[in-house]
């Protein structure tokens, strides 16, 4: 069921992530963004330096200047995975996910983007997935409370930690609803690094979508297995256009935040070592996965860039991504029944 033109209420930013060779501070990342038609900023996460400028001050300056230029703000800084990611050491995150939460508070914004790391499961050495689940529910269930008393939803990123099935389980395991104080920052290509087809995933975990990181990207085979990387927005194979009238039917409104970087990253799928590491994979996705490759082939300008050459070029491609997809925004209907 379609309904009128586009609203204002899809609004769409930028994550500061994909502007992070240019070393702006938070004042000049939100200039940045307002010189650029941007409707609001999702902060990733800021240097140690700058992080410890953040007092109480410095937030109410960021929270008045966006409100005067109408932005929407948006924190980053959280973490779920109660582990080192590199050593494996356990780690108490409580208090880091509270400062988060409370900076996120003094801001105004409603989300704290929550990231431990990923690839884990590349390296068979690394601590099983399950085991990581069961620690991530313990440690977050504990902080239910904290997160509802600052108002504010941890918005785990679909990154390179949990697939979208282990996410849902997860949520499940630390008996959270919809809405309330555990959610989702959908990054809609980070999902085919986990082997999932966006499409699929999104409709998996749309219930808990809370913010985005709205990334087209592409997938080749080769000899090696998959291997999946970002593109320009509408130079990809992710059907954005089908995720943003999937975010529409949610009770609240999404931002789409775009983000945009280097790098590319193998899928070593013809190991059947490593397909076990996702239980929940199935044929079919796995197909679906392929058939974008051979869209991908189809398209020479769908290619990489390599993480050394991104800091020449993430100031053009990150207000191109902007420009496509606020076009993009606009001239999608819009689907009854979701927020206004």
């Amino acid at each position: 069921m379609i309904a009128g033109p586009a609203s204002r209420r899809r609004r769409v930013g930028l994550d500061s992530y994909g502007l992070f060779p240019l070393e702006l501070s938070p004042f000049p990342t939100l200039e940045w963004a307002v010189a650029h038609g941007a409707d609001g900023v999702s902060f990733s996460g800021l240097s140690s330096e700058w992080h410890a400028r953040m007092d109480a001050a410095a937030l109410a300056d960021l929270r008045a200047f966006a409100a005067a230029h109408d932005l929407y703000l948006e924190w980053g800084g959280g973490q779920h995975i109660p582990r080192d990611m590199t050593s494996w050491a356990r780690k108490d995150l409580f208090d880091l996910n509270r400062r988060a939460a409370h900076e996120a508070s003094v801001l105004g914004a409603a989300t704290v983007r929550s990231c431990s790391g990923g690839l884990m499961r590349w390296d068979p050495s690394n601590p099983a997935t399950e085991i990581l689940l069961r620690e991530t529910a313990g440690a977050l269930r504990a902080q239910a409370s904290m997160l509802r008393d600052h108002g504010v939803i941890l918005a785990i990123e679909t990154h390179f930690e949990f697939t979208s099935f282990e996410l849902v389980r997860l949520f499940e395991m630390c008996e959270a609803q919809p809405g309330d104080w555990l959610g989702i920052c959908l990054d809609t290509m980070n999902l085919m690094t986990m082997i999932e087809h966006p499409a699929f995933a999104t409709e998996r975990l749309l219930p808990w979508v809370v913010s985005t990181h709205m990334k087209d990207g592409g997938v080749l085979m080769g000899r090696d297995g998959l291997t999946t990387f970002p593109v320009p927005i509408g130079a990809g194979t992710i059907d954005l256009e089908d995720i943003i009238q999937r975010l529409d039917t949610l009770p609240r409104p999404v931002h789409l935040s775009v983000e945009d970087h280097g790098g590319s990253v193998l899928l070593p799928i013809h190991d059947e070592a490593f397909l076990l590491r996702f239980p929940d994979l199935t044929g079919t996705e796995l197909a679906a996965l392929v058939n974008l490759s051979e869209v991908t082939a189809g398209r020479p300008a769908c290619r990489p860039v390599e993480r050394k050459d991104w800091p020449v070029i993430c100031e053009s491609r990150i207000a191109h991504d902007i420009e496509a997809m606020g076009a993009l925004a606009r001239s999608v209907p819009v689907v009854a029944g979701g927020a206004s």
